[in-house]
């Protein structure tokens, strides 16, 4: 079975399961998305490793796993989502110690979160992303409903919390400098409260864009 490159296009938060997020990934050489749902803990470790300003004060449980791999010499290689079963995505984590392969079940949220953090491609099989990606067709009513609807969810990628939650930080943080801002994103990753850092980073971005 041949394999497909995929990229991450986005996080949001799932309209649809209460508490989950949405990750989006994308397939590099089409047009196709492959949606999958992940809980609250997974799209924070993901988010962080998407957003380079951010840097937690103490390693995450991801960041643990890698500052681990790596006193040992264990290298991600790449990450594969290799199964679906009744809506349920499985992967490895093809790792490497001294030359020797080995292959690793993982959630597939976990797995994605390893993969950014040692810069591992991720893959599926094409057979997969031909039953659970959405494909844009072009003259399609149909499609261009799909097609609206991930714009929805990708026009705020990294945003957590739902829509009136977004809405409302929105007006909050509008009444703030950039210098406020600034040391309100500080103090936010100083405690640990990285749904609040992604916010104020978001407005921080809009205002210098």
């Amino acid at each position: 079975m041949s394999l497909v490159k995929l990229s991450i296009k986005g996080i949001s938060y799932s309209q649809t399961q209460n508490g989950a997020y949405a990750l989006i990934l994308n397939e590099v050489d089409g047009e196709r998305k492959l949606p999958i749902v992940i809980g609250a803990f997974e799209a924070q470790s993901i988010a962080i490793a998407l957003e380079k300003e951010i840097k937690p004060p103490r390693p995450l449980t991801h960041d643990l796993f890698k500052n681990f791999a790596e006193r040992f010499d264990i290298t991600v290689k790449q990450v594969i989502i290799h199964k679906l079963v009744d809506g349920v995505f499985y992967s490895s984590i093809i790792c490497e110690r001294d030359k020797i392969e080995e292959i690793i079940d993982a959630r597939t949220s976990d797995a994605i979160a390893l993969a950014l953090r040692f810069n591992a491609p991720i893959f599926t099989y094409k057979n997969i992303l031909d039953k659970a990606g959405i494909y844009l067709k072009a003259n399609s009513q149909e499609t261009d409903k799909d097609s609206q609807e991930i714009d929805d969810i990708l026009s705020n990628p990294e945003t957590f919390g739902n829509e009136e939650e977004s809405n409302e930080s929105g007006r909050i943080y509008i009444k703030h400098s950039l210098q406020e801002l600034s040391e309100l994103l500080d103090q936010a990753v100083q405690h640990e409260d990285y749904e609040k850092a992604a916010k104020i980073r978001d407005e921080i971005s809009k205002r210098e864009s």
